[in-house]
């Protein structure tokens, strides 16, 4: 850090002496301080519109259509993520929702999505409160399928471009922390009361979290990937009469 520090330094040196070199090489040709003084002051004054554009505007445009890229790279990721572990998850947490039509109801996607009512199924979605009996579903088998994708969730978060998706980043804490609780009983089905309770908010935890994501999902792939919101729809999670088939 010192040594490019010190390299910095020197350039800075090298360019201002240039540049006194050639001023005084003007004055020496022409002999005329009144026209020198005259395009130094111009070209300082435009030195402060000059870093206006290009800090704050240029930069800024250019800091916005990088974002941009990146997030629709990390829609890509997104994808796989809901692909492989996501959806399954939703359909084994709403077998531990004792009333999934409550949020059910607000979820069932169609081609008449538009911006506002996605906006009104995310509001939805932070009142809604869920009640969970672990008894009512397999978590038994909610353990076995954390366990055969711990894999492909661990490279998900060798990602480095998943630090700019803080929201999604969480998600993934969430489910890991879930798995890691599960893996350690050894009896999921002779649960002591106060571990029934710390289970039930760990999956209310990642539950939450990852309807939110669902459906910013989809309003991406509504918006910018209608035949992928086709199949979507067809295979929504909350829609126990969904099929892939059209007929």
């Amino acid at each position: 850090m010192r040594r490019l520090f010190n390299w910095q330094v020197m350039l800075g040196i090298t360019l201002v002496a240039l540049s006194a070199v050639f001023y005084f090489a003007h004055y020496l040709i022409f002999r005329d301080l009144h026209h020198i003084f005259i395009y130094l002051l111009g070209d300082i004054a435009f030195v402060f519109i000059e870093v206006l554009m290009v800090t704050m505007i240029i930069h800024q445009l250019l800091t916005m259509r990088e974002k941009k890229a990146l997030l629709k790279k990390l829609n890509m990721v997104i994808g796989a993520f809901f692909s492989e572990v996501g959806t399954p998850l939703i359909k084994d947490f709403c077998g531990f929702d004792k009333n999934p039509e409550s949020i059910s109801k607000c979820l069932m996607l169609s081609n008449d999505w538009d911006e506002k009512t996605f906006s009104a199924g995310l509001r939805a979605l932070k009142i809604h409160t869920c009640q969970l009996d672990l008894k009512k579903g397999d978590i038994e088998g909610l353990k076995k399928f954390l366990h055969e994708k711990r894999g492909f969730l661990l490279a998900l978060l060798e990602n480095p471009n998943l630090l700019e998706h803080e929201s999604f980043t969480n998600l993934l804490w969430a489910v890991f922390h879930l798995a890691e609780e599960l893996g350690y009983r050894r009896d999921l089905r002779r649960l002591h009361e106060k571990d029934s309770e710390h289970l039930a908010g760990d999956i209310k935890r990642v539950y939450k979290l990852i309807v939110t994501e669902w459906l910013e999902y989809m309003k991406h792939l509504k918006r910018d990937y209608p035949y992928l919101f086709s199949l979507a729809m067809r295979t929504n999670p909350f829609n126990p009469d969904a099929k892939p088939e059209f007929g």
